[in-house]
């Protein structure tokens, strides 16, 4: 095995002249479907993901739940592939206080124990900049971080943001003006929060059909009809 340290253009100058059988590649779908034309189709692709988690109406473990969600999508500062980008929360979780217990065990995250850390992808101006742009959907704010990380050293080039949770009402997010940018992937520690009853959960399954890209999921709920009909409308 040879191991070659090189920017992106380099490698993608190389295994599009080298007589590779099969390419494995891990990172953006603009990358990947740059690639699949190229190698005309001999890769295997994992690439980039809106990963979304709906909570049911059934409420339990609230602390465990809210534990799960905030490693879900601060993790590794939010920077893997199945990071949880969005939460679908049934109006009987946000009754029982998930979102201000996720508020709280963010809050605990800090760059000393290394539980929050450098974005890699994204500069702190691009990630204030994406939040800025969800604050002007009508009922949008941020539930809790939406600062940049204090007292750190990092480059200007590397982004650092607090944990971050921004609701957006689904109403207003499933409108063309506002879709795709409350579906962007952000490849740091940031989720979108949104809400819903049961006269509403249609329109949860038109948002997750609509997402262009999918790589994880999560349903959250011992409700059998409700599981059933997540899962046979996703």
């Amino acid at each position: 095995m040879d191991l070659i340290h090189c920017g992106g253009r380099a490698m993608g100058d190389l295994i599009s002249k080298a007589p590779f059988r099969v390419t494995q590649f891990t990172g953006s779908s603009g990358v990947a479907e740059n690639l699949a034309k190229e190698l005309h189709g001999k890769i295997k692709v994992e690439d980039a993901g809106f990963d979304w988690k709906i909570l049911g109406p059934d409420v339990q473990d609230v602390d465990y739940v809210a534990w799960q969600c905030d490693q879900d999508a601060y993790a590794c500062s939010g920077q893997k592939c199945s990071a949880q980008s969005i939460a679908f929360i049934h109006e009987n979780w946000m009754k029982a206080g998930l979102v201000e217990k996720m508020k709280q065990t963010a809050a605990s995250r800090n760059l000393k124990d290394l539980s929050i850390g450098p974005v890699l992808s994204h500069t702190t101006k691009n990630m204030l900049s994406h939040i800025d742009r969800m604050l002007e959907i009508p009922g949008a704010f941020v539930a809790f971080g939406g600062k940049e990380l204090q007292n750190h050293t990092t480059p200007e080039i590397y982004g650092m943001l607090e944990p971050t949770a921004v609701y957006v009402p689904i109403t207003e997010a499933l409108k063309p003006e506002h879709f795709d940018a409350v579906m962007t992937e952000v490849f740091g520690p940031f989720q979108v929060l949104m809400s819903f009853d049961d006269s509403s959960l249609d329109l949860v399954l038109e948002a997750c059909e609509r997402m262009s890209h999918h790589l994880t999921a999560a349903v959250v709920s011992n409700d059998v009809r409700f599981r059933d009909r997540v899962l046979a409308h996703t």
